[in-house]
């Protein structure tokens, strides 16, 4: 006998559906644990032939758990199985591991690429390093902020000036200067945690040579580098680079019905980070990089057509080049063609 479970996974509970022929014969919730859940799949389903869930903050875990469990785990894109969810009339995580069963027994999902622990642990190196980063800036201007206030200007200045600018500036202000010294010694702690983070970021490109390839391009610096291939993983996870660019959805959205058919806007519902650091790089090509090539010609071409923004994004379309060069181990070649 065949049995085709859904799950529908919360932090605390998980609701378990299970069908057999086109019948649901049991469900029920158990903890949000893999290894409870794998005992529960082996007790009532010991045929289980597809565990189907929704994409979420512990998919990456659910998934590698039960695959290592010899569990049939697949993952399937929370969006593309919300259209078959709202048909319930009532919205209850029962109901929504019955539909996830559902889709699970006729076939009728996408299933989505779970990255490894490892692209993840990169993930979270960079993730934490940029949080940081923007945590230090907004320390900063903060501090700024407050001695505007009392008339103290802070001169322009990052890093070390910055930090002797303030101290220098509240040495007549006593009662200041126990408000403003702990957020000062605040962002000076949170600034050393960033920057050995990104030590340890250099360091493991470094001994990468994905990465040493990547950063051949012109604009291309070891966060995107590394972001790109922990994206990326395999690169004959895709067939073809056009793809790659579909995947982070820099490609255009396209209407048509009738007599209408016109492209709009990018739809942006991929790697958002991956995607503001390609966008990032293409407006460094574009507007400071030194270093002539075929990319930075037909950009600066297609600037004066259309514009500064669509450029950099037709650019960061492009930089998709990276998956090829993934797959051939080639650098990055200056002089090759770039054809729209």
């Amino acid at each position: 006998m065949t049995e085709y479970i859904g799950l529908d996974v919360s932090m605390k509970e998980t609701a378990v559906s299970i069908r057999r022929e086109g019948e649901r014969i049991w469900r029920g919730k158990c903890a949000s644990d893999p290894t409870i859940i794998a005992e529960l799949v082996r007790k009532r389903a010991p045929g289980a032939k597809r565990i189907v869930f929704e994409t979420g903050p512990l998919s990456v875990w659910f998934y590698h758990s039960l695959r290592s469990a010899g569990l049939p785990a697949v993952c399937i894109d929370a969006r593309h199985a919300k259209a078959a969810l709202d048909m319930a009339a009532n919205k209850t995580d029962a109901n929504d591991a019955d539909g996830l069963a559902h889709l699970a027994e006729a076939g009728f999902f996408r299933e989505v690429r779970v990255k490894g622990f490892d692209s993840m642990l990169t993930r979270t190196l960079v993730a934490a390093r940029t949080r940081l980063d923007r945590i230090t800036v907004d320390l900063s201007n903060q501090i700024r902020g407050i001695m505007k206030t009392f008339g103290l200007l802070v001169p322009a200045g990052k890093g070390t000036t910055f930090e002797k600018n303030v101290r220098g500036l509240l040495v007549d202000h006593k009662e200041l200067a126990p408000i403003v010294l702990p957020m000062l010694e605040a962002w000076r702690g949170i600034r050393i945690r960033a920057a050995e983070l990104g030590r340890q970021l250099v360091a493991d490109a470094r001994q990468s040579q994905a990465c040493r390839a990547l950063m051949s391009i012109p604009g291309i610096g070891v966060i995107t580098a590394t972001s790109f291939v922990s994206a990326i993983e395999d690169p004959n996870n895709f067939k073809k680079s056009r793809s790659v660019a579909a995947w982070i959805d820099l490609t255009t959205r396209r209407y048509q019905s009738g007599e209408i058919d016109y492209d709009g806007h990018i739809s942006r519902r991929g790697d958002r980070h991956l995607r503001g650091l390609l966008y990032e790089a293409a407006a460094v090509i574009l507007t400071r990089c030194s270093t002539e090539s075929s990319l930075r010609t037909w950009g600066l071409k297609l600037r004066e057509r259309i514009g500064f923004k669509r450029a950099a994004v037709a650019v960061a379309r492009k930089l998709a080049i990276m998956h090829t060069m993934l797959k051939t181990g080639e650098l990055f070649n200056p002089s090759a063609g770039a054809a729209a």
